[in-house]
Formats: C-alpha cells, structure tokens, sequence
C-alpha cells in the first residue's frame, strides 16, 4: 500500500473532495486547504511530504504562495505539484523557476495524478534517485503530444529490460537524449553512461578503443570497461568501420572481450543503446554494414519523430529551453511574446530540437528588452535561411540517396520559395511542378510555405 501525506489546497470543495477520495484509496494520508491561509496552517503544523497546490485562488494565488515557501529550507523536503485549468506560458515559467516539481491540468487525469503523486514522493525519500527519473534537464520529459507521451512509454517499458535498442530518428531529433532516459529508468541507472562517437573509432586500433589494452602492470580500459555496469551508447552506429563492426559483433556474440596483449577474457557486463538515421537498414542492403551485428544491436528499435510531426510542443520546449538555459549560464532571463510563440510553432525545424535550443540559445546571449518580439525572431530566421543556401553546396556523395535527394529537394525549394517571395502559386511555375503535388512535397519535407505570401 502507498504511503506519504498529502497536502491538498484548492479553493473548490468538489475538487479537494475528489482528490481526497482518490488518494485516499490509494493509500495515503491526505488532509485539504481551502485556501493560503489554511494551507500555511497545515503545512507547518502536519509537515506534509507533498502538496498539491491550486494556481488560481481567491484570496492568495498559488505561485505567491510558492514564492513564499521557496525561501524556506523545508520547502526542498516537501515537493510541491501545481494545478491548473487555464495556466499560461509566464505562470509555468515562473513556477518551475521556483522548484514546483510538475504541473496537472484540470480536470485532473488519475494516470497523471497518480503518477505525478508517486515520482514527487519519491522525490522526496530518494532526491538524487528521482531526479534521474523525471530528467528534468532531459527534453523527453516536455512535450504533452500525443507523439511524445507513446514515445515516453514506449521508453519506459524498454527500460526495465537489458534489451539492446536501436533509436533512429533525424539529426537534432533528440536520440541521446532518449538513450539517457532509457538508461536513467533502467536497473543500470546508477552505473554509467558511456558515449561512444562511431565516426570518431578508427579502423587500425579499433580493437584497443574497444577492449583496452595491457600496459605495464595494468589494463587501459576501452570502451566496454568503462561502460561496465552502466550503458555504452555508440552515436551514428552506421559510421563504424568494417574492423570495428566484426569486432563488437564478435564479442556480443560471445559474452565477454579480451584486452590487446591480454589473456584473461573479460565477461560483457552492459546495455547497448545506438543511435542511426532513417533507413538505416538499407545500410546492409548495400552491404556497408553487417546484417548480424544489425540484429544484435537492433532487437528494439525506438523511433523519435522529426519536431515537426509534434509542433504541438515547440510552446513548451522554447520555455524549458528558456528556463534551463537561464539558470545553466546565468543569462538575462527573456520571454517570448505570443506572437512570436506562434510563428515558432509553425516554423518547419530542419535541424529538429537542437536547432530549437540553439535559436533560443542566440536569443539569450544577444539580448534586448525581456520580450522577444515576432520582429526579432524574424530576423533570425531570415539570418538563418539565408545560410541555408550552402547546403547546396556540400558533398552529398557520403549520404544515402534517399537522404542525399530529401536535403537537395529541401534546399533547393525553400531557396525557389524565397526567390518567390513565398508564393506558392508562382514557385509550381518556377519548378515546372503542379500545385497539387507541390503542397504534398512541401509538407512532405517539412517546408514552412504558410507565413510567406500566400497562393498567388
């Protein structure tokens, strides 16, 4: 049976009568506030181990009354969970700046709340344990999308198990930030977290990287020594070398490595999380990597979709990127006006969340006012396409035709689009495409074609 102290404080009876009875069957020992007054009362006097905490009440809000806790020691020993129905972008800035552990939107969901009820608790028992599980720094935790909470479980029920997991997905798309999740959930979570670069091994020695090698009295350990106990994830595991890939395939299949100049083999003690693009697979088809190894590696695989496919998150990734990067580098903190919010959230993110961070990156370190206007974004979208037009330029022979044509076909449209003044009718003229067919592709590759001119 749960247990832990629950503090409810909401201004409405039918809703602190509900969660009281919900929680109660679950276990826990829950008393309610029906405002800050009480609230102040109950918790200094009953020591809650959680709080559930209503933003909009009628005598103190509930990010006034967060405020006022969050100077207090004891405030980091009791978690406190928000509660809205109608919260906007600057309360949930705030709130989280003030350590509010999570958010539950009303009406209340009783998958979220239990869960959002058992992650805070622990939080409590266990800080350091937690804060691994809920990965607050980890943007597989944002987004409320129906694309990312499948995905998140998805990541969840591989975690549990030893399984090696494949995850593909677009460059930027976030596939180390799930490997970590998995890795932070998993039975290994204590163990670490080792990230091999696969372009970075070199055929000739790839043996020593991987095994280590006898020096002197010792072992320099490689790669699958220091992941021992933890997780190895190999980045772009289509780039490992011929060498490299008998090598690992070899000793998966055998359970254990031998160091260079050693004798004593060395039982494989660690999980496997590796990262490709789209289509990998084709890869054997073409016979540049092993269909066996692929097999080994690739018994799950998690596929992280482009940011386009769930633009429905970019509000809330921009203010977590906001939030984290203020606090991380210590910049002047800024926020976005709906305005720009809006023009971001239909932008095509070619370079997926990492691009996303890095725009919110540029706008913090630039400064201004603390909006950041549609004006300004603008800008730097504009700055940005106009970069874009080296991608034309570069050697597309190291990349598979599929993704050789895709990036063509993105760059050279959007660079026609902008030649048109983002008139779609006159880009189908300009490239000899009917109209039909040319929305179709342009969606297909994640072009913004609805902020330009129009149709004519």
């Amino acid at each position: 049976m749960s247990t832990g102290r629950i503090l409810v404080v909401d201004d409405e009876a039918d809703i602190r009568s509900l969660l009281e009875e919900i929680l109660s069957e679950e276990g826990y020992d829950v008393m309610s506030a029906a405002n800050a007054v009480e609230a102040r009362q109950r918790r200094g006097t009953l020591h809650p181990d959680l709080v559930l905490l209503d933003i909009w009440m009628p005598d103190v809000d509930g990010i006034s009354l967060l405020r006022e806790w969050s100077g207090n020691d004891k405030t980091r020993s009791c978690p406190v969970v928000m509660m809205s129905g109608h919260g906007t972008v600057e309360t949930a800035v705030e709130a989280t700046r003030l350590g509010a552990f999570d958010f539950i939107e009303k009406p209340v969901s009783l998958a979220k709340l239990l869960r959002t009820v058992e992650l805070a608790l622990e939080s409590g028992r266990a800080p350091a344990r937690a804060m691994r599980s809920r990965m607050p720094a980890n943007i597989v935790s944002v987004g409320r999308s129906r694309v990312m909470q499948s995905l998140r479980e998805q990541a969840e029920r591989v975690a549990a198990h030893a399984t090696p997991v494949l995850i593909t997905g677009e460059p930027g798309s976030g596939r180390e930030a799930f490997a970590e999740y998995i890795h932070s959930l998993g039975p290994r979570a204590d163990g670490p977290f080792v990230r091999l670069v696969a372009s970075a091994l070199p055929e000739e020695g790839a043996d020593a990287i991987l095994f280590g090698r006898v020096a002197g009295d010792g072992v320099e350990p490689g790669y699958l020594e220091r992941a021992r106990g933890g997780t190895l994830f190999i980045h772009q595991v289509s780039d490992l070398g011929p060498a490299a890939q008998r090598l690992l395939h070899g000793s998966l299949e055998a359970g254990r490595f031998t160091p260079v100049g050693g004798s004593e083999p060395r039982l494989l003690d660690m999980r496997i999380i590796s990262s490709a693009a789209p289509g990998f697979e084709h890869a054997v088809q073409r016979g540049a990597f092993r269909a066996e190894l692929l097999m080994d590696l690739a018994v799950v695989v998690l596929k992280v979709p482009p940011l386009r496919d769930y633009s429905e998150d970019v509000p809330e990734l921009l203010r977590h990127y906001l939030d984290a990067l203020v606090d991380s580098e210590g910049l002047q903190f800024r926020r976005l006006s709906v305005a720009a919010q809006n023009r971001l959230r239909n932008y095509p993110w070619p370079g997926n969340v990492q691009e996303l961070r890095n725009l919110i990156h540029r706008l913090l370190i630039l400064g201004g006012e603390e909006e950041i206007g549609l004006e300004e974004v603008e800008q730097l979208l504009a700055a940005k396409e106009s970069g874009d037009d080296a991608v034309l330029s570069q050697d597309l022979m190291a990349l598979p035709l599929r993704e050789a044509r895709e990036q063509f076909e993105r760059s050279y449209l959007q660079q026609q689009l902008r030649l048109c003044d983002g008139k779609v009718g006159q880009l189908a003229k300009r490239v000899g495409m009917e109209r039909t067919h040319l929305y179709r592709k342009l969606r297909a590759l994640g072009i913004d074609f609805r902020s330009g001119g129009g149709d004519d």
